[in-house]
């Protein structure tokens, strides 16, 4: 089964292409490039890389949000867009969950995704490892730092990652102190979004590209400039 994964919610710009859950090929863009740019191009050098053409995936995992609007929609139009011209499915996975699964370990673990939103704000979560897999239990959404972090417990041990975790590594400090483990794994996902997405696939919860929805927790300035 060969999945075709892509991240564009954030400036880590990711294409992978797996078989199963096998890493067979990847490209990651920080150069400053647009997605609108970057997406396709990467997109075929994965698959010419492995003498694969864009007919030979069967299922497209695409990282929907939260994230950028703009690079959200770059990845949602040209990913539905292969999927409404092949047919095949499209396995929505969350930004934050993938950056989570990038910490997993067969140890129990609590871990804890952080996007900077700008705005003094956070995307944001926490998992907890179980059965190697990352288990939700504080929801994702949109928060104030400080309102997040006083949701944290403050007694265990907790791995952070995330483009907000430099803006906020002072105040993790303070709150969490000896507690706070600070990731120095890269932010490029698109290989868990596409581990992930044939997860998602295994439990018969790929979607056909016209119910595929952006996970959005803010408005877009154009929507609240309305």
């Amino acid at each position: 089964m060969i999945i075709l994964a892509a991240d564009t919610t954030s400036s880590y710009g990711s294409v992978a292409l797996l078989k199963k859950k096998q890493l067979l090929a990847e490209v990651n863009t920080d150069s400053g490039l647009t997605h609108s740019e970057s997406l396709l191009p990467g997109v075929e050098r994965v698959l010419r890389s492995q003498n694969l053409t864009i007919q030979d995936v069967e299922i497209y995992a695409l990282a929907v949000g939260p994230g950028s609007f703009t690079g959200i929609r770059i990845g949602m139009s040209t990913f539905k867009s292969f999927a409404n011209a092949s047919g095949k499915p499209i396995a929505p996975v969350s930004t934050l969950e993938a950056l989570a699964l990038k910490l997993i370990s067969h140890q129990n673990r609590l871990l804890c995704p952080v996007m900077d939103a700008k705005k003094n704000e956070i995307y944001a979560a926490m998992y907890e490892t179980k059965d190697g897999n990352p288990n939700e239990v504080i929801p994702q959404g949109l928060y104030s730092p400080a309102q997040f972090f006083s949701l944290l417990p403050s007694q265990r041990i907790i791995h952070f990652i995330g483009s907000g975790v430099e803006v906020y590594k002072d105040m993790i400090f303070d709150y969490f102190r000896d507690k706070a483990r600070i990731s120095s794994r890269s932010l490029f996902i698109a290989n868990e979004v596409g581990r992930i997405g044939y997860g998602l696939f295994r439990e018969k919860k790929v979607l056909h590209h016209l119910d595929v929805k952006p996970l959005y927790f803010r408005r877009s300035q154009a929507e609240e400039k309305d």
